[in-house]
């Protein structure tokens, strides 16, 4: 037959209480043979779900946004950016850019963090209850191509709209038709001016037509993205090659 706390346990799984199930046990413990207070031991226990649900919704947020993979801003080695990076990072990181609905443009070579720190963003955004999106250029061609052929897209237009953030890396990687450098400054236009995007890109802006291979589009793209955005230079040494080398040696060694 099951004891009271078995059924406590069947109850808050059928009702969806996970932090109440995981936790009603220790503060039995913690309140047993105290003077009964039955708020104070409701209010624990409650707290403890709440803090249960947040912590869930954070992870949920952030496998949503669809991040290749997790990098913090913790983990950046901050001595190794570009000086550009390390000088607005702080500021940055206070999340002011995205109330305020203004983009960041990281602009460099490759290998000197420009990836790490538009995830970073992205994740510390998630965690303070935004709601982001990461994408890689080509994909974001590729899906709105999909969603126009199969009737979808104003479906995907709305969807875009919302986030609070979007992240579009590998801006620049390839280049590809006038249909798609259309269809991209359409949708990234959706959102200029109210919602926030981080491009990352290893062009400068005077390449940017090597991308588009259309003068007018560019330098509207441009001046659409660029409007009272962050600008960061990330020219600088490669951490990742200089990674690779430390890998090499100590391996020989």
């Amino acid at each position: 037959m099951e004891n009271i706390n078995d059924k406590i346990k069947t109850l808050t799984k059928e009702i969806g209480l996970p932090g109440i199930r995981k936790h009603f046990e220790i503060l039995l413990e913690e309140f047993s043979g105290k003077e009964k207070d039955y708020n104070q031991f409701l209010h624990s226990l409650l707290s403890l779900e709440y803090a249960s649900r947040l912590k869930s919704r954070k992870a949920s947020r952030i496998r949503q946004a669809q991040f290749p993979y997790k990098k913090f801003l913790e983990d950046l080695k901050l001595e190794e950016l570009p000086s550009d990076a390390k000088s607005k990072l702080p500021k940055l990181e206070q999340l002011e850019f995205i109330k305020e609905g203004r983009n960041i443009i990281l602009a460099g070579n490759p290998g000197t963090g420009k990836t790490h720190i538009a995830i970073g963003l992205g994740i510390k955004a998630c965690i303070e209850n935004y709601k982001v999106l990461f994408t890689t250029v080509p994909r974001l061609i590729t899906k709105i191509k999909e969603s126009r052929s199969e009737r979808t897209l104003k479906q995907l237009e709305n969807q875009f709209e919302k986030y609070d953030l979007v992240i579009c890396d590998e801006f620049g990687y390839i280049s590809f038709d006038k249909e798609g450098a259309e269809m991209l400054f359409s949708h990234l236009s959706l959102r200029a001016g109210i919602k926030s995007t981080i491009i990352t890109t290893n062009l400068s802006f005077d390449r940017w037509n090597e991308i588009f291979g259309d003068t007018i589009l560019t330098a509207a793209m441009v001046d659409r993205l660029t409007h009272k955005a962050h600008l960061i230079n990330m020219n600088g040494k490669s951490y990742r090659t200089k990674e690779t080398l430390e890998w090499i040696k100590n391996k020989n060694n």
